[in-house]
């Protein structure tokens, strides 16, 4: 059956620090033709959309305008980017609690309004949020799911650029995992410019021990918090994230992200959402690929998923 969405329409469910940097990257991008701000204050959606309608002239045309959930209707991709932002102090069973609770509200129904739509979940915590979604929303499997851990593999490829001097699109490794605290480093399936890193260090004597690989990796784990200290949120770097997963969907690129999709088997892992590369076309998630992993990472991604787990049971 051929699809009723709008191939170039995206829906931005929260007009927030990220969503209105996703609907202005989106814009500057030129991947789209119309953009749909939704926002529980009607205000903000109204001036943020004015205020980027604004910028359309200096590029591609595309129209941006405020809405409500009816206006999800047709789109290609809804990306939800509501929910509250985490407190000092307060734990991530708590902050699951409070964003399950808008999720409720709000996923049942766009799936209801555009059912021939994928969703794309940007909310912390993005896993366990999105394993409730896809549970919410009743879609085919891969139409629903996160963002997962694209943005912690591009801070790690930008560090491992900064570390090595190199272009960072010369950086293949991955981030696995809970997109959180739980999170690693795939260290025995990257590489840069073919070479494994065991023997990129070992040529270039760097990151050749596992301190400096910890420095590295608790850098990248720390990005956020670091970046919340300073200025208090982080956009920028999620919203090229999700732009780009976006432009992988309408222009079906078969492209690989680490998004946040539903596990079933793969390490021996199930029930759970977790980050693992996976093909993301058209469809959404086509296919996940399980890559090859030391003993010590599978037990490192079974930790992972056990914390997500963990989050997911703390829900009342």
């Amino acid at each position: 059956m051929k699809s009723m969405t709008s191939e170039a329409k995206v829906a931005i469910v929260g007009a927030g620090r990220v969503g209105s940097t996703l609907a202005y990257s989106l814009v500057t991008n030129g991947s789209v033709r119309d953009i749909v701000l939704i926002d529980a204050s009607r205000e903000r959606a109204e001036g943020e959309a004015m205020d980027i309608a604004h910028a359309v002239s200096f590029h591609t045309p595309v129209s941006i305008v405020p809405g409500e959930l009816a206006d999800t209707a047709g789109a290609a991709i809804t990306v939800i980017a509501a929910g509250a932002a985490q407190r000092v102090g307060e734990t991530r069973p708590e902050l699951f609690q409070r964003n399950a609770d808008m999720l409720k509200r709000i996923v049942p129904e766009v799936a209801r309004i555009n059912p021939d739509g994928l969703l794309i979940l940007a909310t912390n915590p993005v896993d366990a949020l999105t394993y409730l979604a896809v549970q919410l929303a009743g879609l085919p499997a891969g139409r629903v799911f996160g963002s997962g851990t694209v943005l912690d593999t591009a801070r790690l490829r930008a560090e491992l650029a900064n570390y090595f001097h190199v272009d960072p699109r010369n950086v293949h490794a991955y981030v696995l995992g809970e997109h959180g605290d739980s999170e690693f480093v795939a260290w025995s399936s990257g590489n840069m410019a073919n070479l494994h890193f065991d023997e990129l260090c070992r040529l270039t004597g760097m990151c050749s021990t596992s301190e400096q690989r910890s420095a590295i990796e608790e850098r990248v784990r720390n990005a956020a918090y670091e970046i919340i200290r300073r200025k208090g949120g982080t956009n920028f770097a999620i919203a090229s994230a999700l732009t780009k997963i976006i432009e992988a969907v309408l222009r079906d690129e078969a492209s690989v992200f680490t998004v946040s999709s539903p596990v079933d088997g793969h390490y021996g892992i199930r029930d759970v959402a977790l980050s693992l590369p996976a093909i993301v076309d058209r469809t959404g998630v086509r296919q996940v690929l399980p890559v090859g992993l030391s003993d010590e990472e599978q037990s490192r991604l079974r930790a992972s998923a056990a914390a997500v787990r963990k989050t997911l049971e703390s829900l009342q």
